[in-house]
Formats: structure tokens, sequence, C-alpha cells
């Protein structure tokens, strides 16, 4: 259906609306996705939201799973959860231009896609956020050096954050594809794998000079599941990436790190330019306010409220209309806001200045003039600090 007919569809089931309501709703939408989706997608997408079906809306379900990928397929539609997102980079030559990667899983697979030229501004605008499920449409598969497969969107390729149709239980976290630290053999070696674990102990980084004159940096720390313990090794950049952040005690999901014989018997896992890691809090690990950094995610908080909650409406970039209720919550470390979106707002909004409260499974961004805050998610719970708590 065009989008003049999806138009008169929304219009003859709902008379309350006009055609410049609905033509305002595309226009916000278009501007939200950059360009990057089509007139006619989105309209499908405001006309499913509004209780219209169309064909073409039940085609947006994904036909392949990631497994099923081979090299040289064109046109085809990928849904999945970001594990990983790397930063984007420039190349020279007959043709420049830039690109940056990201690893994505369904239920199947991982699956890498590369995201070129101004694809990649979703990346480097941050829209694109580890945890967040996405859509590729009309993306193309080529075959790696390795002979892994991999998706490639490029000028007619197009991305959607967070897509209507998809349902998130059909989307696992790395967690799924984690290899426990006991399986972890000679087999592997070579091969890249996923892990998580805590950090039991963390040696200093150093420097070193390779055979061309140039320097390199490395770092080590031991890391363990309850199954096992083994070395790893970080090497360059992401010395300087995880260097401020490691910390013995800490969670470590390490996504896409490369297996290698130790010096000694046995293998070691190597963090490399292509590997992704992100630090978690553990279910019992409580995250002081002046340690919290912007990405963070499943952090566990506890501390005063020092504010008066503040319950409001909002609309959010679907069109769909939530409670969201803020209060500032400090420790002896620091301030920061909370947000307390839909399910949590109801609770929230009953907090007075003083409660003294815990916040389980919550996530950190930039909100309001770009300041930290503390985001509460499906999962999150909120509450009140008992005596024996202290």
């Amino acid at each position: 259906m065009s989008t003049e007919e999806l138009l008169a569809c929304i219009l003859s089931k709902h008379p309350e609306l006009s055609r410049d309501d609905i033509m305002e709703r595309l226009e916000n939408e278009k501007k939200r996705m950059g360009g990057l989706v089509s007139e006619e997608t989105l309209m499908r997408v405001i006309a499913a939201e509004f209780g219209i079906e169309t064909q073409e809306s039940k085609a947006l379900a994904p036909v392949l799973l990631m497994k099923d990928l081979i090299p040289s397929l064109n046109d085809i539609t990928v849904v999945g959860r970001v594990v990983a997102v790397f930063s984007p980079k420039t190349f020279v030559g007959k043709r420049s231009g830039k690109f940056a990667s990201l690893l994505v899983s369904d239920k199947s697979s991982i699956l890498r896609a590369i995201l070129w030229n101004d694809k990649s501004n979703l990346i480097e605008s941050g829209k694109i956020k580890s945890g967040q499920l996405i859509r590729f449409s009309h993306g193309y598969t080529r075959e790696d050096r390795n002979g892994n497969v991999e998706l490639h969107l490029g000028e007619k390729s197009e991305i959607e954050i967070n897509p209507q149709h998809a349902n998130a239980k059909d989307y696992p976290t790395i967690s799924r594809f984690a290899t426990k630290i006991k399986e972890i053999t000679t087999a592997h070696r070579n091969r890249r794998i996923n892990v998580v674990g805590t950090v039991k102990e963390l040696y200093a980084a150093s420097s070193f000079s390779r055979q061309d004159s140039s320097s390199g940096k490395i770092m080590r720390l031991v890391l363990v599941d309850g199954t096992d313990a083994i070395s790893v090794v970080v090497w360059n950049e992401k010395v300087d990436e995880l260097e401020k952040t490691l910390r013995k005690g800490i969670r470590l999901q390490i996504v896409n790190a490369k297996v290698k014989k130790a010096l000694s018997d046995g293998v070691e896992v190597h963090v490399d330019a292509g590997t992704y890691v992100e630090p978690l809090a553990s279910e019992e690990e409580f995250v002081k306010i002046g340690s919290l950094k912007e990405g963070l995610s499943h952090v566990n908080v506890r501390g005063e409220v020092v504010s008066k909650p503040m319950l409001r409406e909002v609309k959010t970039s679907k069109g769909e209309l939530v409670k969201l209720v803020s209060f500032e919550l400090k420790d002896e470390t620091g301030r920061i806001w909370v947000s307390a979106w839909r399910q949590h707002a109801d609770p929230a909004k009953d907090l007075k200045t003083g409660d003294r409260i815990i916040i389980k499974n919550a996530y950190v961004r930039k909100g309001f003039s770009e300041q930290l805050e503390i985001s509460t998610r499906d999962a999150t719970s909120i509450t009140f600090v008992q005596e024996n708590d202290d």
C-alpha cells in the first residue's frame, strides 16, 4: 500500500484524527530516523500503531536466522540485539570514506554488521547502543578474510532502532553465547569466543617496543566465573580504553576475544581491537554514585532521595504516551538524577525526601543537559532500605 492509501486507512478507522495530525507525526519520525528509513516504511509503522494491518507490515518479520546467512546474498533483512559497538574508522584510497561495525545476535548466532559512510553516523552519534534491538533492511552479505559471513549496510540500506514488530524475548543477550572458562581448551586456539566473569587479579599495564621501533601496551588480568580461572591479555588501544575502568572484583562481559596458547601450559584469552568489553555489576554489587559512568548496565545503587519526585507524561519516539517520574538521589560520593519510567513511575511518585532506597538492574545514560542519570528498565526494582540492609 502507498503512503496515501495507508493515510486513508488510518483516517477511516480514526475519524478523530486529521490528515495534518498524521503528516506531522510522519515528519517527526523522518527527522528522528535521519532519513535512513523510507517514508512508506515509516507510514506502515505508524499505521500498525493505529491498528491498521497490511501485508507489507506482516512482511517486516525477519525471514532468515543469522546462522542461515551465506555470502553473496542481496536485499536481505536481519533483526538482532546489539551486543557490541565499535568506533568508526576512516579509509583513504580511490574512494575515501568511513565505516563502523557492531555485533548483533538472534537466538541462533552472532553476526558482524558493517555500516558504511553516512550509516556509521548512527554509531558515532551514540544512537546505536549495546542492548538495543535493531532491524537492518536491504543489506547484503560478504565473506570476511576468516571465512565468516558479514552483513553490509550501504547507501540503499535502512536501519531501524527498536523496531515495532520485534519481540525482545526472541533476541537473547550475549550470555547465551558465552563459553564457560572450564570449557576453554586448546581446541579453541585462534578462535573467537565470548566469556563472562569477575576480575580476580589485575596487573599494571606496561609498554614495549616492536621491531619496527613503534611502541605498544599490554595489561594482564585473571578472570574467574565459578568454573575456573583464565589469564586475559589486553593489548594496545584496549589498554587505554579499559585501564581506568578495570578493578579487582568487577564483572566483565568480553565479546569476540581470541584464544591463544599461553606462555606456560594451557591457553589464555586475548583482548584486541576486534574485542568488545563491557563492565557489568553483579547481582549483589552496589556501585557508588560517584563511580557511575555512561553506558553501565545492570547497575545496583543505594542512596537517599533528596528531591520531591516529579510526575509527568511524555511522548516517546514511537508516539507512545508514558509516565515518567524524576527525582534526585545521593550517597556519600555524589548525586544523580533518576528517571523512573512506566510501571516504575507510580511507586516512585510516592517517595519522600529522606527516604532511603535500593535500585537494582538499572542503567546509566546521559539525559537532560548531557548530565548522567540512572534510568529504569522493565527488570529494574526500586525498594526501601531496611534496617538490616546497612
